[in-house]
């Protein structure tokens, strides 16, 4: 399991720059006019985690295997794109099949890039994607309920279910509010992603400043901030050409690139960061001779459900699960000097797996 997320904007806001930085590579073209990413460019790269590195010197593992971060680059959207405009339907189809969107906005001045709706306005480009997302949405479901209404004449129960949450979704949306602000309860969420609504998904917006505003961001940064905080939603300030510029350095100059810049770290691991937090994602680890390695699992999981995310067998056979804090291991140098200082725990199909947790499994299928 992996974060998997879109990255989503109007068109000339940055979003393939930060996407090639992101992938160090030059798979979606970054020019100066709309639709130059005509279909989702599929990036996968490797989570930086300091605690893995520590794992595999400790653990003298031959390989050090990180999780994966998925992130699509996605044709930028245009007003109208709910009912067709631009690339309006490859856009949202393409929102639809991931669990988290990256929405990318403008906070930078650049005469030579121009801004399709004619100047920088941060909020106003929310809105506008808000906007075709939730009328996007609105004519999805007004669908689904005329076919539902039909099966609930038929007595279907699971209709009757689902239609009960149509009406109830329905006249809130017409307001102007997406889905994933709407309180809903346990079985109405679990209901819900039968719906393959695009409001529904979380957002991290990440705010493109130019390079002089890395740091400390810029007046646009500011209020785009304020209304993401407002949402509930989490927010990141990067410079997609600062971005870019660091993945073209040799490895060893680019600390030194980043203090000049007066940052301490790349923005790629606080955009990872926050969609972490944004999907409630946590990272375990496995450390063994052949290799240290990273898994990702959603808060809330189960020993048995996590050892499931490495093999089927592990969970369908699940024993026990021998539990190492990360910080034990760190802190006694390696796993037999956790056991002998009697630090790990054997738990059972109840333990709930923490971050960091370092777990061998125990199963017999």
């Amino acid at each position: 399991m992996g974060f998997n997320c879109g990255i989503v904007g109007l068109p000339n806001v940055g979003k393939s720059t930060l996407f090639n930085a992101l992938t160090q590579t030059a798979a979606a073209a970054a020019a100066n006019y709309p639709f130059c990413t005509i279909e989702p460019n599929l990036g996968r790269l490797p989570v930086p985690d300091p605690r893995l590195d520590l794992l595999h010197k400790l653990g003298k593992s031959a390989k050090k295997l990180p999780t994966q971060l998925e992130i699509k680059d996605i044709a930028g959207l245009v007003r109208g794109a709910s009912k067709g405009e631009g690339l309006g339907n490859q856009f949202l189809g393409a929102i639809r099949e991931v669990d988290a969107i990256l929405e990318v906005l403008r906070c930078f001045e650049d005469d030579d890039i121009t801004h399709v709706e004619g100047g920088i306005d941060p909020l106003r480009d929310a809105e506008l994607i808000e906007t075709e997302l939730l009328l996007a949405d609105i004519d999805s479901l007004t669908r689904q309920r005329d076919g539902l209404v039909k099966r609930v004449r038929g007595q279907d129960k699971e209709a009757k279910r689902r239609l009960e949450l149509v009406e109830k979704l329905l006249p809130a949306m017409e307001e102007g509010r997406p889905v994933r602000s709407i309180s809903l309860g346990p079985d109405e969420r679990d209901l819900l992603p039968g719906f393959t609504l695009l409001s529904a998904k979380p957002v991290l917006y990440v705010l493109n400043v130019d390079e002089a505003s890395a740091a400390s961001g810029n007046d646009w940064s500011a209020a785009a901030a304020a209304m993401a905080e407002a949402q509930g939603a989490g927010h990141v300030v990067v410079s997609a050409a600062i971005e870019a510029e660091l993945v073209s350095l040799p490895t060893e100059d680019r600390k030194d690139y980043l203090e000049s810049l007066g940052l301490d770290e790349p923005g790629l691991n606080r955009v990872i960061r926050e969609g972490y937090a944004l999907l409630d994602l946590l990272t375990f680890f496995t450390v063994g001779p052949k290799e240290a390695r990273a898994w990702t699992t959603e808060k809330g999981s189960t020993a048995p459900q996590a050892a499931g995310v490495i093999h089927s067998d592990f969970e369908r056979g699940f024993i026990a699960a021998e539990i190492i804090k990360f910080e034990d291991f760190a802190k006694y140098g390696s796993e037999q000097a956790v056991k002998e200082a009697g630090r790990m725990r054997l738990e059972g199909r109840d333990y709930i797996v923490q971050d960091g947790d370092v777990c061998h499994f125990r199963f017999n299928v």
